[in-house]
């Protein structure tokens, strides 16, 4: 079977399966495969969580038209908003190059330095790394950080009659260059958990329809939202662009209806952040769908980003 045909989803579930056995017995892996990070706990009071992402040339970024700086500011901004996106803080960071030969040691210092310049705004160490010969361009970056065990957030914590939210605004992140300089939303995240009673969280890197889904799949529910609340960015071409362009890197999260009425009541911003309710968690039997500007219900499939 070839990869294009099982799909990037399919492919992480079909690895999982076989994987399902290691680790057996092992009572402190709290999450493995399937959420934004793997979960260990190594206190009662502390969990570990532990992400990693891998940045390719002409797949996650060009050379032509983007920065060393940019490439190394991003390829540690993803795995910190995997860290956001359960509660967490992130802490340590170990970085792996390939390295194309053609590359110039300047170059190089160039990356590291917005890895660094990154990593300093949120004290993160960098601990450690690898480096090795690549036709093109790959940064590895793996992020641990902590959380406590009543603040972890999973996809799977969803309810029917949730309600969803979002933060900022979605789509144009590509035309507007926004996916190579965002801030991963640490900080927000932190204040949502510790102010408010949040069921689920998942960052939106893929796009909405397809992290929605992931949600719903993972929590065993269906979802509805709706076209017209959708925070649609002014560098987005209309809500397609909102809804499937992913690398919003926005918190896309649940919450029990009192919450959200007590959010919207007291209209707390989360760190000046703007907060958006998008719609409602439902049955799994509705499935996950969308009622249009003009009232009509289709349903949401995941169109976002796939690699496969």
């Amino acid at each position: 079977m070839r990869l294009a045909r099982l799909g990037e989803t399919g492919l992480i579930e079909r690895l999982a399966k076989d994987l399902s056995g290691t680790g057996r017995g092992r009572p402190e892996i709290i999450k493995g495969i399937g959420d934004d990070c793997a979960v260990i706990r190594i206190s009662r009071r502390k969990y570990l969580l532990v992400t990693i992402d891998m940045l390719l040339e002409d797949v996650d970024f060009r050379i032509k038209g983007t920065s060393a700086y940019q490439i190394g500011w991003k390829s540690l901004a993803c795995g910190l908003s995997d860290i956001a996106s359960m509660g967490g803080t992130a802490e340590y960071a170990v970085v792996s190059l390939g390295l194309p030969a053609r590359f110039s040691v300047e170059y190089i210092e160039e990356l590291y330095r917005g890895i660094k310049s990154l990593a300093k705004k949120f004290n993160v160490g960098i601990v450690g790394g690898d480096t090795n010969s690549s036709g093109k361009l790959v940064v590895d970056v793996a992020v641990l950080g902590f959380v406590e065990p009543e603040k972890i957030k999973l996809r799977s914590g969803a309810k029917p009659g949730d309600i969803i939210c979002v933060t900022g605004s979605l789509g144009g992140s590509y035309s507007s260059k926004r996916h190579l300089d965002f801030v991963p939303k640490l900080k927000e995240a932190r204040c949502l958990v510790d102010n408010f009673k949040v069921s689920s969280m998942i960052d939106i890197s893929d796009g909405l329809s397809t992290d929605l889904n992931h949600i719903a799949k993972a929590s065993g529910v269906g979802a509805c939202i709706y076209e017209e609340l959708i925070p649609v960015s002014d560098d987005a071409r209309g809500v397609e662009a909102a809804l499937n362009e992913g690398e919003d890197f926005e918190l896309l999260f649940t919450m029990p209806l009192a919450e959200a009425r007590r959010l919207a009541v007291k209209n707390i911003e989360v760190s000046g952040l703007k907060l958006t309710q998008i719609g409602e968690i439902l049955d799994k039997k509705s499935g996950v769908r969308i009622i249009g500007k003009n009232g009509k219900v289709r349903e949401l499939k995941a169109k976002g980003f796939a690699h496969f």
